[in-house]
């Protein structure tokens, strides 16, 4: 009787021990990221990605109680930040994650960390787009689930969206189209257009005339409000002790004058 008793009690820890595992884990840290935009998200020849939502997210995950070696990055795209979020594939994303009401609906953001706005890259002998206005008759690429290619479509009509515009996985696949001039401009936040512009110096124009404004936000689980404020205060913290202005120097290069002041936080 004491033999089974004593095996029951194997049987029940072991039960535990992987019950806390599956659970736990190795206590690993899950932040969603872009891995095709350079200076804000891109994958390395190491598989490790580099940019400046990543910095953000390692100075958060740390003042979180995580260290770098406890982070794993998973790509995401624009079309999959919500459905990450609400499925618990991520425990926070930082992907160019525009706020807006409509996604405060699905999920939950601290910050403003960075603002930007949508802007338009040309091909740099092409002369022929000024502003938003040029491009009514122009073929633009667009990443699907992002709202850029909507504001364009709001703007100038479902017509206009049935014959001008291409929308591709993410922004990376739209550069080879217009580099090849299957289409006449990318149209995003200003940050990720530059991050690509500066790739190929020479090449591509930013044309430098935002027509909106993008607050980049952490997306978080739906009122999540504890994890939300400890966010929001390890952003107040990175802005504070010169980190933040350390990211954008090393990630935005030429265009970094751009983004001189933090934004106010949107505490809610």
């Amino acid at each position: 009787m004491r033999v089974r008793r004593i095996g029951a009690l194997l049987l029940t820890a072991a039960a535990l021990a992987a019950s806390l595992t599956a659970c736990g884990g190795d206590d690993k840290f899950v932040i969603g990221v872009k891995f095709d935009q350079p200076g804000l998200g891109l994958k390395g020849t190491d598989g490790k990605p580099t940019g400046f939502d990543v910095d953000v997210a390692k100075y958060i995950a740390k003042e979180l109680g995580y260290s770098e070696d406890k982070i794993e990055w998973k790509e995401t795209v624009s079309a999959n930040r919500e459905p990450f979020i609400q499925q618990g594939q991520v425990d926070m994303v930082l992907a160019t994650y525009s706020i807006t009401d409509a996604r405060k609906e699905l999920v939950s953001f601290a910050g403003p960390y960075l603002v930007t706005g949508q802007d338009i890259l040309t091909r740099a002998d092409d002369t022929t787009i000024a502003d938003v206005e040029g491009l009514s008759a122009k073929k633009v690429c667009g990443a699907q689930g992002s709202s850029s290619p909507k504001r364009l479509v709001d703007k100038f009509g479902e017509p206009w969206k049935g014959q001008y515009l291409t929308e591709q996985q993410g922004y990376g696949a739209c550069l080879p189209l217009l580099e090849q001039s299957q289409v006449d401009a990318i149209s995003t936040d200003a940050t990720i257009l530059a991050g690509f512009a500066a790739q190929q110096p020479g090449k591509f124009r930013l044309v430098g005339k935002p027509f909106s404004e993008e607050k980049y936000g952490v997306g978080l689980k739906k009122d999540d409000k504890e994890t939300r404020d400890k966010v929001n205060a390890a952003i107040e913290k990175m802005f504070g002790d010169g980190s933040w202005k350390k990211a954008v120097d090393a990630n935005f290069g030429e265009f970094a004058t751009a983004f001189a002041t933090p934004p106010a936080l949107e505490k809610y």
